[in-house]
């Protein structure tokens, strides 16, 4: 087979690389190539259900999208989903291995490369171009000896490596010259560019840094891409400190999101954030939170140690008080069990903590158990068919208060009736297990609407925003932003040489 490849490393996490390969995802495609993303291994708590039911992160996803392909759990074959500062869930080709500790999968990771082979050739067979992606930084010298998803991933892959640096953290140059001279001179051949991203002012200014960096490590920066404001979805949750923090007073709607400690799949509230007349913030204090006209109890990875967590802080009367003050509440996945009277976890699946109160906002019982649900789901809400995805673990009952938020009427494209969420008797407190809930327009400005209402605002009417077109303006706006700051000739000979004969 013959395939090119370009590998993005960065210099730090949140340095840009993801947007960098949806980007080159984008370009390639837009000049007619079959392209697909690759990570062989990715941390983080945003991810996704494939069409069969398979987990993988949020990152090739929205990469998948760029390139125009369905997300294949074989762009991501590995993700790790912290549980706490020690310990991880690992998903295995979309499923659940075990839990391990920090140590123990350091040991086990060598194991997995197989898997990750298999999932590389399979997509290289089918492509014209893998694009793939880094974790961190490869000058992680700690974690290089086992290492399966910067430079060790490289190397199985014969791929050259472009390393994205952000400027925007401060030491830039450093951060550039320290990466490369941490690695073996076989590794550092590898890196045939530098890109520098989030550069604010005149690149002039830049100039002579790029050509002593040049000088020091023999790398050509090939590019500078300047702050934008490209709207595309981020998984890493070091994204968040950039969220808002305060209402904008130019928008109607004040929706508050809790920022939970494990927050997970924080990507729910996109499709609120680019809703005309919407302004998302996200609450860290209760003092912070105030009476919302929505409030968001996003999705958790460790759903009792985080209510825990908002008892100590305050956070938890704070809610209880602004919807009894009038806010409309949401719960998605672990903020719907939240919201309920019990969680209960007599096996200690997700955390030590057996049992405790919730908010009591629905009438519900959690209990968690070892069966994991994951499954893209189809559902009617009244007159409204929604669309979204499963993951979680435990199930929840409700109880006589409470009536269920939707039907399920299909899952991974196969017919299904079950029940699924809770609504209380005046519709304030909505709980519901469907990521992606808010992707869905017409319910969502169903729900606006009533909002509006509620402070004596007219109904907006003509402003259904697609999710997917606004995304696929992203993409194109994001392909057109590095095609213009990138030395394409340079890219494009960088891309020609990796082409290789299996």
């Amino acid at each position: 087979m013959v395939v090119q490849s370009v590998m993005f490393q960065g210099t730090a996490s949140d340095s840009g690389k993801s947007w960098m390969a949806a980007a080159v995802c984008r370009l390639l495609t837009n000049q007619g190539k079959k392209v697909a993303p690759f990570k062989s291994q990715n941390m983080a708590l945003n991810s996704f259900i494939t069409d069969q039911g398979d987990e993988m992160g949020r990152a090739q996803v929205y990469q998948a999208e760029a390139a125009r392909v369905k997300p294949d759990v074989r762009m991501n074959p590995i993700l790790l989903k912290p549980l706490t500062d020690q310990d991880s869930q690992v998903i295995v080709m979309g499923k659940v291995l075990a839990d391990m500790d920090a140590a123990s999968y350091y040991k086990f990771k060598p194991q997995l490369i197989p898997d990750i082979k298999k999932a590389y050739q399979g997509l290289a067979i089918e492509n014209d171009a893998i694009i793939l992606e880094g974790a961190g930084s490869p000058a992680e010298i700690n974690l290089n000896e086992n290492d399966i998803v910067n430079m060790g991933m490289a190397r199985m892959a014969a791929a050259p490596v472009i390393l994205v640096a952000d400027i925007d953290k401060g030491g830039v140059f450093a951060s550039i010259y320290g990466t490369i001279k941490l690695l073996t001179k076989e590794d550092q051949q590898r890196i045939k560019g530098i890109i520098i991203n989030k550069f604010r002012g005149d690149k002039t200014l830049l100039e002579p840094g790029n050509k002593m960096i040049e000088k020091l490590t023999g790398v050509p920066v090939i590019g500078v891409l300047p702050m934008s404001d490209v709207d595309i979805d981020e998984e890493d949750s070091v994204s968040l400190v950039r969220k808002p923090r305060q209402k904008n007073p130019a928008k109607a709607l004040d929706v508050a999101v809790v920022d939970l400690n494990k927050i997970s799949n924080f990507t729910d509230i996109h499709s609120l954030k680019i809703q005309p007349d919407v302004s998302v913030r996200y609450v860290l204090k209760a003092e912070e939170l105030g009476t919302p006209d929505l409030l968001i109890l996003p999705g958790s990875k460790n759903t009792n140690e985080d209510l825990a967590s908002l008892k100590r802080n305050g956070l938890a009367k704070a809610i209880i008080h602004a919807h009894a003050d009038g806010s409309v509440v949401i719960g998605i996945c672990g903020g719907y069990q939240i919201l309920g009277r019990t969680l209960r976890d007599p096996n200690g699946i997700e955390s030590p903590i057996k049992e405790q109160t919730g908010l009591g906002l629905l009438d519900t019982e959690t209990i968690f158990n070892e069966r994991k649900t994951t499954t893209q789901a189809t559902a009617k809400r009244k007159n409204y068919v929604l669309k979204g995805y499963e993951i979680h673990m435990g199930a929840t009952k409700l109880g006589p208060n409470t009536t269920p938020f939707s039907i399920i009427q299909e899952t991974n494209g196969e017919a299904e009736q079950r029940e699924d969420g809770a609504v209380n008797a005046d519709e304030t407190v909505i709980g519901t297990y469907l990521h992606g809930i808010f992707d869905n327009p017409y319910w969502t400005r169903h729900l606006l609407n009533r909002l509006r209402v509620a402070k004596g605002l007219a109904p907006l009417v003509n402003t259904m925003v697609s999710i997917s077109e606004y995304k696929d303006q992203q993409y194109e706006k994001l392909a057109k932003l590095f095609e213009e700051n990138v030395d394409m000739k340079k890219f494009s000979q960088i891309l020609q040489d990796s082409t290789r004969d299996d």
